[in-house]
């Protein structure tokens, strides 16, 4: 099975300015596909997971067009060829 992740702005220096990732997860949820991520570009992992090892407040994954909090979190089940798209919080006054 094979994902896909979109790659935000500010995390592109940790994929090599690459816009979206390919891997190959070990099992079928979000979980195991951020774990092939992390893999492959380790320092994405802080700015995703809290060192608990849950997705940040600040941080929203979708999982096709569903947020994956509203879907299970990490336990999110994943089919070949979704699309997992890492969104950070926007601030400003």
């Amino acid at each position: 099975m094979t994902v896909h992740f979109w790659i935000p702005g500010p995390l592109r220096s940790m994929t090599g300015g690459r816009t979206h990732v390919d891997v190959e997860p070990s099992g079928g949820t979000l979980g195991d596909a951020f774990d092939a991520l992390f893999a492959a570009h380790a320092g994405i992992r802080d700015r995703v997971l809290t060192e608990r090892g849950e997705i940040r407040e600040h941080v929203n994954v979708f999982v096709g067009k569903s947020e994956a909090r509203s879907t299970g979190g990490l336990a999110t089940p994943l089919a070949d060829g979704m699309e997992i798209s890492i969104i950070p919080a926007i601030s400003g006054g």
